[in-house]
């Protein structure tokens, strides 16, 4: 194992007892076989459980579909980027070489997939409570911001909401560029509040995922 894979299990608290699962995690398809596609597939899974369970606990009081949009808030690409950031996951990936010189390693839809990888590496590695309870204290402070009044209101409608309070115009929404490969590709887009002389500029792999981000940067400095 490498220097940076230990300091990752430092991280984790977590030490893998079998280490090709935790080295499979972290390959990406670029860099050859095996990779992570299929431990991304089973990681979802298990996230999504996980969360499902931290939330019917801390929140006995939500209904189903307050419930739902709570879940989908702490499981998007955004969420998922935070906390892989947070692990420093990026410095830890296997990739191919056009993936690095492109910086693969930042690309937010490669550090969400290695998220999921690697959370299903510890499911398999040591079961589902131990990967379970890594989920908890990974998603800690995302639950921690979880607003019971209004859980999982996606940042677009949150802004739109704040604006029409506030009898403002909406935003306009325009992109920018697109980068990357078309099978790995990120959008930019700007969102504009002209009364405010707020301009802001989201990242995304999809153009609404970028929407989103940007609408969120603007309602943060709105909010200041």
């Amino acid at each position: 194992m490498t220097e940076f894979t230990d300091r990752l299990q430092g991280r984790l608290g977590h030490v893998f007892a079998d280490p090709t699962l935790l080295a499979q995690a972290l390959t990406h398809r670029s860099f050859g076989q095996p990779n992570n596609e299929r431990f991304e597939f089973l990681g979802d899974s298990v996230l999504n459980c996980a969360i499902s369970m931290a939330l019917f606990k801390r929140f006995p009081g939500l209904r189903e579909g307050e419930l739902s949009r709570a879940r989908s808030s702490m499981v998007c690409q955004d969420a998922l980027v935070r906390v892989a950031t947070g692990l420093d996951l990026g410095s830890c990936l296997r990739l191919g070489e056009g993936e690095l010189r492109s910086g693969g390693a930042r690309r937010p839809s490669i550090l969400a997939d290695a998220l999921e990888a690697l959370i299903a590496a510890v499911c398999l590695d040591a079961g589902f409570e131990t990967a379970r309870a890594l989920v908890d204290r990974l998603f800690e402070p995302l639950l921690a911001e979880v607003d019971p009044a209004a859980p999982g209101k996606d940042p677009k409608t949150a802004l739109q909401e704040w604006l029409q309070g506030h009898k403002i115009a909406l935003p306009t929404y325009s992109m920018i560029r697109v980068l990357g490969d078309a099978h790995a590709q990120e959008f930019e887009v700007a969102c504009e509040v002209p009364k405010f002389s707020v301009r802001t500029i989201g990242r995304g792999s999809s153009r609404r995922a970028a929407e989103q981000r940007s609408a969120e940067l603007a309602l943060a400095q709105l909010k200041k």
